[in-house]
């Protein structure tokens, strides 16, 4: 896997429910470094400290892969990478493969795979419509939240690699689909809240399907 492009956000002006609101889902590419510190990126923008950012969600990675699919869903968007609000667009970044748990080398920094993106409101204003939030949510590849081990600066073309894979075998994207299914499989469901690389208050939620 590889680094594709760094982006970063300044707050933007947005108008929700007729009011209006700062947001830093819009985030472009940088020529620059950037650096991932304890809680969030360095000079990125994070409005809504509840749902964004913190140890959890310090830095989201999505896959570049993806983007060929959204284009030709939405050729009449201005594209460019930083699309999803990602701060690291990923070459070769698989849900399917990556486990919650895993632990990666970017560029000077260690992190580890900590949760899917579940995708709000903002999504949909930066994509024109609402309904790209189940598109989203159908397609089953959301990204990942990353918790940073070490602090560190990532750019463009660096690699990620492996360091420490988890010994659960639950992968972002099974996690994810577990997240919105209706039956939720009790073996997957066992997984999650074993998993303490999950925050705990994830692993809460789904004891109750046990």
């Amino acid at each position: 896997m590889k680094v594709i492009a760094t982006n970063i956000g300044k707050p933007t002006t947005i108008l929700w429910n007729g009011k209006e609101e700062l947001t830093g889902i819009y985030k472009y590419p940088t020529e620059e470094a950037i650096v991932l510190g304890g809680t969030d990126v360095e000079n990125d923008t994070v409005i809504d400290r509840k749902h964004h950012g913190g140890s959890n969600k310090a830095c989201y990675l999505f896959s570049a892969d993806q983007y060929p699919y959204w284009k030709g869903k939405y050729p009449q968007l201005d594209w460019n990478w930083g699309m999803f609000g990602e701060n690291l667009t990923i070459e070769g970044l698989d849900e399917a493969k990556i486990r919650i748990g895993d632990i990666y080398r970017i560029g000077s920094t260690l992190v580890q795979v900590s949760q899917p993106r579940e995708p709000c409101y903002k999504l949909g204003i930066r994509f024109g419509t609402q309904e790209v939030l189940k598109q989203y949510i159908d397609h089953g590849h959301p990204g990942t939240y990353v918790r940073i081990l070490e602090s560190g600066k990532v750019i463009e073309n660096d690699s990620l690699t492996l360091v420490e894979k988890s010994e659960s075998p639950l992968t972002v994207q099974q996690y994810y689909q577990l997240i919105y299914a209706k039956h939720k499989d009790p073996d997957l469901v066992r997984l999650a809240v074993e998993n303490n690389a999950l925050p705990e208050y994830k692993r809460e939620r789904l004891k109750k399907h046990l």
